[in-house]
Formats: structure tokens, C-alpha cells, sequence
């Protein structure tokens, strides 16, 4: 069934040739005719993003009006704008686009009926409708006939703000308006941007349907009854160990808990590819092909084969394609309850265990610490080395809510379906970045595999002295002198005395939360050191 035409997408007037949800082939030829990209030998679009490789998390606002202004944990990171500053520029954006040519693209947001949310992309390039395209889920011909969206979004990278005129940090500007259900993209052509706008978005809206939204991606076994959740900033793992041949996907980073259980986001993944390899991550390397789009990926002239270990446009490299690229995805994008959650943390210190079990209050205490550390050239300004961090929820920069909100739900549900939570290290062992090893990929897949299974019910642990976590003193399949971190350093004092810094790091964080959680769930966490 045809859509309908749209004259005026987004409000703006007079615009050139509008061409709503072509085909992925269409959007290919589009990019490759207008020089946005070239194509791999592989099949996919490789694009670059100019200067920012990144989000732009400092240019990011919330328009603070109606109910939502009530509801927002404002500060650092929702950072509140006035509606008349947001209209203005809204209204420079739309002026600027009039006479162009321009992009929509229709999708859903949630694989569940009940609670998806329809956005409109309206857009300059045809490779971002192409992301959008593969990113959202799509909806079917008679529904796009019908299509009204919930969320405009326009993104416009062509448009530099002006600071001192339109009331913005940077020519960047990044502008969620909850109320009128419209998000603005200016200044920056990285993707990402149009992406967690959505996504945020979506951590507004449905708590207040009482469904968890989540950071994390989700898989199933070969029953819906056996699903694991693995939390995790950006290079963590969340999309490589979620793709996983023996167990069907959902998802790769965005997911929702309801009464019916777990169900996608999205309608793709937004896999990290730096050091990508055929034989480590086979499902994100096949799914790299037509139709895929790759970012900042270096190729070369000659050939166009993709060089996945080439870090000079940014260590940030990309790739988004459709679930279905990936063999063994779940179609309808949802399953049963959780069973496993899986928090990973990229610990640059080296200290962390590679595998620790967290009772469910340990599992609070971690999940609104969501220690980490951001990886180069995830986020504009990070340098050349990772640096420790706490992401709330293991997703603060995207959740406009008080925190407890989020891991209230989370405690719920792991008390009511009584799922087994572990911390798993995907980062340094043997000492500090620079010094030790990053614990290799085998390694953790055959960790994750022990957890996903249920082979560490009941097995023995060991209590870390200093963190306060409960190791397992085996792991089928992993070689047990690397389960304890200290006697991999050269030094075992260097050890206590990083752990240590890591440790009163912990619990400085957690401050904030300590007199808003039970006691147990404090306790669990490591003692304030001396």
C-alpha cells in the first residue's frame, strides 16, 4: 500500500524533493551519488563524521516545561534549555532547510505493541536515513499508510548554532522537547546522536507504564524462558557477547522489562568495530555488508577493504545493520523474563575479578555505581586513554529520571524472577591499563557461557578482601590462576594499593545514594577504606 506524501515534514515549508522511507538500496545509490560515503568491498556504506566521532554530551538539553520539568533529575547531565530558546532555533533549523532536499524515515521504537513508540526522522543525508532505517524497527506497509508519529526528530548537521544568538554551548546542539514529542540534531553528523535522543526518549516515557527501560543487550537461549541481560557502557561488550551463535539475539543495546518479559528497542545494532576479527566476532563481521553502514572506518583506496585496526579517524568506529543480518535473531524481538544479568565493566585499574556473583543486593549497590571506564572516542573531549568512571545505571547519560526509579524496577524484577547477577571484567588483569593485558575475548565468552548456563549456582567463592565480592574459585573452562586478580600483578602490594584507590573511589561515588537505600544493599558494597 502507498504512504502518503508529506509536504511539509518536521514544519518545514517549501522544501526540494521530500522522499519518504525509500528502500535501502535506494539510500545506498543516494549516498554514493551525492559523495557521502564509498563502498566497501565488503558491500557497506562507509561514511565519515567529520569532526565529531562521538556524542556531544555537553551540548545536550531538555526543553523545561509542563509535567516533565517536575520529573527530570536535572543537572550535569539533563541539563535544562527554556522552550522559547529551543522554538527559536527549531524555527532557524526549519528556515534553513527550506529549498533542500530532504529525507523521512518512519520506524518504531519497541518490538511490543503495547508500549512502541513512533518516531519520524526527517533528515539532509541519505546515509543517516539509512541508519535510521536500519536502526529503527520498520513498520509494515499498511502501517506506514496510517503512520502518525508520537516523536519528530530533525537532524540537521549542516546547521551551525551560533552561541551567542541562539543561547547554545557550542555550534553543536543536541535538544529534547518531552512535551511536544520533538528532538533537534544540529551541528554534528554522528549518528549516535539520533539514536540516544530516541532512547532517552524511551527511559521517559515507559517507567511510567511501569516498564523498565534499559541499557543493555538481551539474548535468549533456545527457549524464551532463558534470557540474559548484559549492562554495560559503549566498548564493554554488551554487543559482541550478546552475539552469540549458540543463543538467539534480541538485541544489542536497548531493551525494556514488562509484565510479559523482555523485548527490543530497536530493529538493529550499533556495534563498536575497532579491532573487529572475523574469528572473535563472526556475526558482526558477516553482518557488515550492503545495507550495513560503517563510520570512521578507515578503507583502502584501492581495494576498499575495511581495516578494523585503524584508530586515525577514532577509536569510536561503528557499524550499524538490521537484526536480521545476524542468523540467529529472534524475528518478533522479545522473550521471557530474565534469568542471568551480566554487569560488565572495562575496569582500567586491573583489579577487578574477571567474574564475581552479586547477591541481589550486591546487584543494587553495583547497578547504581555502574562502574566502568569510557573508552577513547566514544564521547568528544575523552583522550587517548580510558578513564574511570560512574554511569548510573550503567546508562546515565541517557536516563532524564531520578536513578532509583530505574534500579527499583531492576530490584524487582530480579527478586520476583529470582535471576543470578554477576560482574563480569572486560578489561585489564595483570595490572593498570599500559601495564597489564585486556582479558582476552575467549576468556569471557567462556565465563559468560558458565553464567548463561547455570554452571556457578552454588559454586565456591571467595571473598575479595578489599571489594567486598564473592569469587567463584572455578569457572568451567577458564584457567583458575587468573579468577583472582593479585597474584597476576608483578608486585601484589601495587595490587592492594590500586584496589584500594579503586574501592574509596566506589564508595565516594555511592555516597550520594547511601541514605536512600536499605542497609543491606550499603553493606554490599566494599567498606570505606582506611
Amino acid at each position: 500500500m502507498p504512504t502518503p506524501e508529506i509536504t511539509k515534514p518536521a514544519g518545514i515549508a517549501n522544501p526540494g524533493t521530500v522522499r519518504r522511507n525509500p528502500s535501502v538500496a535506494e539510500l545506498v545509490e543516494m549516498s554514493l551519488q551525492k559523495g557521502e560515503g564509498v563502498l566497501a568491498s565488503s558491500g557497506a556504506l562507509v561514511s565519515e563524521t567529520g569532526s565529531h566521532t562521538g556524542r556531544s554530551p555537553k551540548d545536550r538539553f531538555i526543553v523545561a516545561h509542563g509535567p516533565s520539568k517536575d520529573r527530570i533529575d536535572w543537572g550535569n547531565v539533563n541539563q535544562p534549555i527554556e522552550p522559547q530558546v529551543f522554538d527559536a532555533l527549531l524555527e532557524r533549523v526549519r528556515d534553513h532547510l527550506a529549498g533542500a532536499d530532504l529525507f523521512v524515515i518512519d520506524g518504531y521504537v519497541g518490538a511490543d505493541p503495547d508500549h512502541r513508540l513512533k518516531v519520524r526522522v526527517v533528515c539532509e543525508l541519505a546515509w543517516h536515513a539509512l541508519f535510521g532505517k536500519q536502526l529503527f524497527r520498520r513498520p509494515s506497509p499498511d502501517e506506514l499508510a496510517t503512520f502518525e508519529p508520537d516523536f519528530t526528530a530533525v537532524i540537521a548537521p549542516s546547521f551551525a548554532a551560533d552561541p551567542e544568538r541562539d543561547g547554545t554551548l557550542t555550534p553543536t546542539f543536541v535538544g529534547l522537547d518531552l512535551e511536544r514529542k520533538q528532538y533537534l540534531v544540529v551541528g554534528t553528523a554522528y549518528a549516535g546522536e539520533m539514536k540516544k535522543s530516541m532512547f532517552s526518549v524511551a527511559n521517559y516515557l515507559l517507567p511510567v507504564d511501569d516498564v523498565l527501560s534499559m541499557h543493555c543487550s538481551a539474548n535468549a537461549g533456545t527457549n524464551d524462558d532463558d534470557v540474559a541481560l548484559f549492562f554495560g557502557l559503549s566498548g564493554t561488550g554488551k554487543t559482541t557477547l550478546s552475539a552469540d551463535p549458540k543463543r538467539r539475539l534480541i538485541g544489542d543495546d536497548e531493551h525494556a522489562w514488562s509484565a510479559n518479559g523482555v523485548f527490543n528497542l530497536e530493529g538493529g545494532c550499533y556495534a563498536k568495530c575497532i579491532n573487529l576479527s572475523q574469528r572473535n566476532e563472526p556475526q558482526i563481521w558477516n553482518a557488515i555488508r550492503f545495507g550495513s553502514v560503517v563510520e570512521n572506518v578507515v578503507v583502502d583506496p584501492a581495494t576498499r577493504v575495511a581495516d578494523y585496526d585503524d584508530a586515525t579517524l577514532t577509536e569510536n568506529t561503528r557499524a550499524v545493520y538490521p537484526l536480521d543480518y545476524i542468523d540467529n535473531f529472534i524475528e518478533q524481538g522479545s522473550a521471557g523474563h530474565a534469568k542471568t544479568i551480566v554487569f560488565l565493566a572495562a575496569d582500567a585499574f586491573g583489579v577487578l575479578p574477571p567474574v564475581s556473583i552479586l547477591s541481589a543486593e550486591a546487584a543494587m549497590y553495583h547497578f547504581l555505581t555502574g562502574y566502568t571506564s569510557k573508552l577513547a572516542g566514544t564521547e568528544v573531549g575523552l583522550g587517548d586513554e580510558p578513564e574511570a568512571t560512574f554511569s548510573t545505571c550503567f546508562g546515565s547519560p541517557f536516563i532524564p529520571l531520578p536513578a532509583s526509579v530505574y534500579a527499583d524496577m531492576l530490584g524487582q524484577r530480579i527478586s520476583k524472577h529470582e535471576a543470578q547477577v554477576f560482574l563480569i571484567n572486560t578489561g585489564w588483569t595483570g595490572g593498570p591499563f599500559g601495564v597489564g593485558e585486556r582479558i582476552d575475548l575467549p576468556v569471557t565468552r567462556a565465563i559468560v557461557d558458565a553464567a548463561v548456563s547455570g554452571a556457578l549456582a552454588g559454586v565456591d567463592t571467595v571473598r575479595h578482601p578489599i571489594l567486598n565480592l564473592d569469587v567463584p574459585s572455578s569457572v568451567p573452562g577458564v584457567p583458575a590462576d587468573i579468577l583472582d586478580p593479585r597474584p597476576t600483578w608483578p608486585n601484589p602490594g601495587d595490587y592492594d594499593a590500586k584496589a584500594t584507590e579503586l574501592a574509596q573511589m566506589i564508595v565516594s561515588n555511592f555516597e550520594r545514594f547511601a541514605s536512600s537505600v536499605p542497609d543491606e544493599v550499603l553493606k554490599a558494597g566494599p567498606s570505606s577504606p582506611m
